[in-house]
């Protein structure tokens, strides 16, 4: 068996999104709390990056310290403050900067010397945007006055369509940000992932010099860990799965694919060739022409779908290009 190192070795910042890696709703997700624990233990520093812009960082510190982690409000980076940063670029601080959105967004632009407005009447100097559960037309169409009427910077916390919600999956800020769009015929700057933005304000912050990044989707904590130039790892816990990972595109690919947080401190499996058979531990897939043949499940499911993102994610063609077995996808059932 070939073993690389552990996806922590060498590792000093660990930048972890929170829904589906730490908790899912209101509950810690198995093994995670105490995973990221044993980090800290270890002396790797812990930031938890996050593209909800209607929370302040002391209120997402305060729901984490509810889950058993250690943490203070700057261990948190959140969408406004990368938007923030982003807006000194362009505006200094002093300006009158039209909000939509709630406090998330005023907390950080107040804490940063700016002023703020809900109206395009005050002739503000930029529009920043993030969700809020109370954002509606008047704020969207204030937005679009502002940015067409007067032609100024526009900076978006995040582009997610969707957010996870209690009673089931709802409208995100990239909703919002379309409507605006749709009205001024501009796209913002965004600041969040899976721009490199929030990447650079975590970095900058905790002094980070070999960060890993750890997210559950592709298209958010990958994408944006890869276009940051950091290695990226998948935790099998949250939004995406085998079927999304088999099929992600180049620069959605994480460097490390894992069941759960537990598995940060482990020597990680490697795949190896043998005779035109794609092995991981005890899981074994051969290529026949376009159809991967399953010939060793494996002990642990996770080997079996790494060994199948090895194959087609070295032959550079298409997941549509493949004939995948339902094993690839489905865990086994418990007995």
């Amino acid at each position: 068996m070939i073993e690389a190192g552990s996806p922590l070795d060498g590792v000093d910042v660990l930048l972890a999104d929170l829904d589906g890696v730490l908790y899912a709703a209101a509950d810690p997700i198995p093994y995670a709390v105490d995973a990221v624990n044993a980090a800290v233990a270890d002396g790797v520093r812990v930031g938890y990056i996050t593209n909800n812009a209607a929370r302040i960082d002391a209120r997402v510190a305060e729901q984490l310290r509810g889950f058993g982690l250690d943490v203070a409000p700057r261990d948190v980076v959140t969408s406004p403050q990368a938007a923030v940063d982003l807006l000194r670029d362009v505006v200094p601080p002093g300006a009158r900067i039209l909000v939509v959105g709630g406090e998330g967004i005023t907390h950080e632009l107040e804490l940063a010397g700016y002023r703020t407005t809900s109206s395009a009447e005050d002739r503000p100097a930029a529009v920043l945007q993030g969700f809020h559960p109370s954002v509606g037309w008047e704020q969207l169409a204030e937005a679009s006055f502002a940015i067409r009427g007067l032609d100024i910077p526009w900076i978006a916390t995040n582009q997610d369509w969707t957010i996870p919600h209690s009673r089931g999956v709802a409208p995100g800020n990239g909703t919002l940000v379309a409507a605006v769009h749709t009205a001024t015929g501009r796209m913002p700057i965004i600041a969040g992932k899976p721009e490199r933005a929030i990447f650079d304000t975590a970095i900058e912050r905790l002094g980070a010099r070999r960060p890993l990044v750890v997210g559950d989707r592709l298209d958010t904590d990958v994408l944006g860990a890869n276009r940051a130039g950091i290695p990226g790892a998948l935790v099998l816990t949250g939004i995406d799965g085998p079927k999304q990972l088999v099929a992600a595109a180049p620069e959605e690919r994480p460097a490390y694919i894992l069941d759960d947080l537990r598995e940060l401190f482990t020597p990680y499996p490697m795949p190896r060739v043998e005779d035109g058979v794609v092995r991981v531990r005890d899981a074994a897939i051969r290529l026949d022409g376009h159809r991967i043949e399953v010939l060793a499940g494996g002990t642990r499911h996770t080997d079996l779908v790494r060994a199948a993102c090895a194959v087609i994610w070295g032959s550079g063609l298409a997941i549509y290009a493949f004939e995948v077995p339902e094993a690839v996808y489905t865990p086994p059932r418990a007995a």
